[in-house]
């Protein structure tokens, strides 16, 4: 096998076990490295156990995936300069047999190919309503697509050309390199094959609310980047956050004694009129009406947190920018 892999983590532990010993099982891979951001369990010994090398960040610098994955890619290319592909994992992933020859067959084939992911499976569907947004969440239609996740294969010329990951980005990492390779003219696809199990491990509402403000964060921020460009990134995103996240919720409080309380009612009755729009998109996607509710509702109430850290980004830009007039 051609192709490298990169796996990172922070405190993984069983997970991380499971992990390698799905890529070990794939003995035609002689390349791989873990990437460890400052973890404090047993992760640096159990990658340790699996006599495969390790490169453990420095914690001067804030810790991302990103960040992770750029070091990932620098330690093969030193070991192995030639190397033509690169699997990127995350320590909570367990991949799917056969999924590495796969994707590296389908790069090798097309050859303006710079991403190739397959289909996330999440472990624990049942487990709680968190786990269950996240399976729908990762069942997306293959074929062409505008970016892919954290777990995928990518061609190294591609990656070197836009110069890999966005270290200073929290969040939405994948898509803002996968805008920046679809600049360059080259494409991402998914395949209609399994390619990893994953463990959310998201039980609690705390956990959901604080990854939505995380994913609002990287709404704004990586807007941000790249709002000068003729079709920016997540624009769209953006706005509907604000307007349902904060701009009716004021309109209503204003108009709560001019309507006689009557505004809190209809913001009520547009807040549901979204959710059965988008309850009925998910079912024109085949899901089931449970499913298409859970995810409806979620998508609802998510503009609230989503509101929150696109809030937090403007907030820290304009602190930045007051810290030195």
């Amino acid at each position: 096998m051609k192709a490298g892999v990169v796996v990172i983590g922070r405190n993984e532990g069983r997970h991380l076990n499971q992990c390698l010993h799905s890529l070990i099982k794939e003995k035609e891979v002689d390349c791989m490295v873990y990437v460890d951001s400052g973890s404090t369990d047993n992760s640096l010994e159990i990658a340790d156990s699996f006599k495969i090398s390790i490169v453990e960040l420095d914690s001067i610098i804030p810790y991302s995936a990103a960040r992770a994955r750029n070091a990932g890619l620098a330690y093969l290319l030193q070991a192995k300069p030639d190397i033509p592909f690169v699997q990127f994992v995350d320590g909570d992933c367990e991949i799917s047999p056969g999924w590495l020859a796969l994707a590296e067959r389908e790069l090798e084939i097309q050859s303006d190919l710079a991403v190739v992911c397959g289909t996330l499976r999440e472990r624990f569907p049942n487990l709680s309503v968190y786990h269950q947004l996240c399976a729908i969440e990762w069942n997306q239609p293959s074929g062409e697509i505008e970016f892919s996740g954290g777990i995928a294969m990518m061609r190294v010329t591609a990656l070197q050309q836009v110069g890999g990951f966005n270290p200073t980005l929290i969040a939405g990492e994948e898509p803002e390199l996968c805008y920046r390779l679809r600049q360059q003219e080259w494409k991402i696809i998914r395949l209609q094959s399994d390619m990893a199990w994953h463990d959310a491990q998201m039980t609690h509402f705390t956990q959901w609310w604080k990854r939505s403000i995380r994913s609002g964060y990287a709404y704004a921020q990586v807007f941000w980047l790249h709002k000068d460009k003729p079709k920016s990134l997540w624009e769209k995103e953006n706005l509907s956050n604000w307007f349902w996240g904060l701009l009716m919720p004021l309109l209503t409080i204003i108009s709560i004694k001019p309507t006689y309380g009557y505004s809190l009612g209809g913001l009520l009755f547009v807040y549901m009129l979204l959710a059965y729009k988008i309850h009925k998109y998910m079912q024109q996607r085949n899901f089931s009406s449970r499913e298409s509710m859970i995810y409806a509702l979620f998508c609802v109430l998510g503009k609230f947190p989503n509101m929150f850290g696109q809030s937090s980004f403007l907030i820290n830009q304009l602190l930045e920018k007051f810290k030195f007039i």
